[in-house]
């Protein structure tokens, strides 16, 4: 018979894997930053900044005390974080660099053929002059190249010539981001960005794969071998079952994890160990957080509808008379449950105030004076984390129902 973990202890497992298991308010030190980051593995970085990019406010979830430098400094002057790819791009410890030199190598490939078929020549080329310059006169942006370049019919969002191959060259690790100026790159070569202590090693395929899935079981506790394979995108499907099958008895076993309504508890994998660390796994604390819509423990919509009855959707790209929400709404965490989601936007020009025009509970949560007050208390850091002066309300945003 297959051991079987609870609803309860699924979650309370996995939030503690992803970081938000522990006290909000306590002082986050750089060290702690940098072991934050390394014990999520990555942090997704999105250009929409209707209150605060991404990777911050996912960041600021889990502690309350982190402020944007902090990560600033660990990028661009520890050198102990770098920016490429994992299923979007996003900020990775720097360590694990050498195991994205075979992704950058089937990306190379991929994009070349890709140029091929959309009949673009000539960006071979015009990749070598750019990195010529780089070399030769040091890290730029995009924007101090080909200003008067057209701009392609197809490709990477009708970008011009000289962009795409920026893009190129950093996606395939010949290029590394050295820092942002506001949201722009600024590239340069990677040997003058990453450590050369992470540089020199590579690791063949098989120690790759070992790799990938090890430290995906080691954020995930337990998982299909798809979210295995899902959780870096640095490896097939195929390839993340023959790990998983191969390895049962090997640290790895099979046991079935019971969903929140109650229907037939799904067969995963998980770590060999998995009910002795539960005794060492804390309750969630009590605490509402307010998460980026990018946030780590959300990314697979299907596996956090099947762990927390959550159904999530980012609308951004839905036509806004479809919206059943919002443009860009916050999923709201009360303990081990969600509560809600939010609609809100720091107005800038427009007042400097955080501004809420929605807030939908969902079904059985009762919105009572406690967790009104709660709702206030977060918001108000959210204020003070994007600089606003203050957190307004539209009209009729409170809706009920969920």
């Amino acid at each position: 018979m297959t051991d079987q973990l609870s609803n309860r202890d699924a979650r309370r497992l996995f939030l503690s894997r992803h970081g938000l298991s522990e006290p909000v308010h306590r002082k986050l030190t750089a060290t702690q930053l940098e072991e934050r980051i390394e014990q999520i593995g990555f942090v997704q970085v999105d250009s929409i900044n209707t209150v605060a990019r991404a990777h911050h406010m996912i960041l600021h979830a889990r502690n309350r005390t982190y402020r944007q430098k902090q990560l600033t400094k660990l990028i661009e002057k520890d050198r102990s974080m770098f920016e490429n790819w994992t299923h979007d791009a996003s900020i990775i410890p720097s360590q694990y660099f050498p195991y994205w030199r075979p992704r950058f190598r089937k990306t190379a490939a991929r994009l070349r053929e890709r140029w091929q078929k959309y009949r673009r020549p000539g960006f071979e080329a015009e990749a070598e002059a750019v990195l010529e310059r780089i070399s030769e006169s040091g890290p730029v942006m995009a924007r101090e190249l080909g200003g008067d370049e057209p701009k392609q019919a197809s490709g990477w969002w009708n970008w011009h010539p000289s962009k795409t191959a920026l893009e190129y060259l950093w996606r395939t690790g010949v290029l590394a981001v050295s820092r942002r100026e506001g949201f722009q790159k600024v590239y340069d070569l990677t040997e003058r960005v990453i450590p050369e202590g992470h540089l020199a090693d590579e690791p063949d395929e098989e120690a790759a794969i070992e790799w990938a899935c090890r430290t995906a079981f080691a954020r995930l506790g337990f998982a299909t071998s798809g979210e295995i394979a899902g959780f870096w995108e640095s490896i097939s499907a195929a390839q993340a079952a023959d790990w998983c099958r191969r390895n049962v008895g090997k640290g790895i076993r099979r046991i079935e994890v019971e969903a929140l309504d109650g229907s037939k508890p799904r067969e995963v994998f998980a770590v060999e160990d998995i009910f002795e660390q539960l005794e060492e796994v804390p309750d969630p604390l009590p605490v509402l957080r307010i998460l980026s819509p990018f946030d780590p423990m959300i990314r697979d919509r299907v596996r956090a509808n099947r762990l927390f009855g959550f159904d999530y959707r980012i609308e951004v790209f839905v036509p806004a008379a479809k919206r059943r929400y919002g443009y860009y709404v916050f999923p709201l965490l009360e303990g081990d449950r969600f509560i809600g989601r939010i609609d809100m936007k720091h107005l800038r020009q427009d007042g400097n105030v955080l501004h809420v025009t929605g807030l939908w509970l969902e079904p059985g949560v009762r919105f009572g004076k406690e967790r009104g007050k709660a709702l206030a208390a977060a918001l108000d850091h959210q204020r003070r984390f994007c600089g606003a002066d203050s957190v307004t309300f539209a009209d009729g945003y409170l809706h009920l129902e969920g």
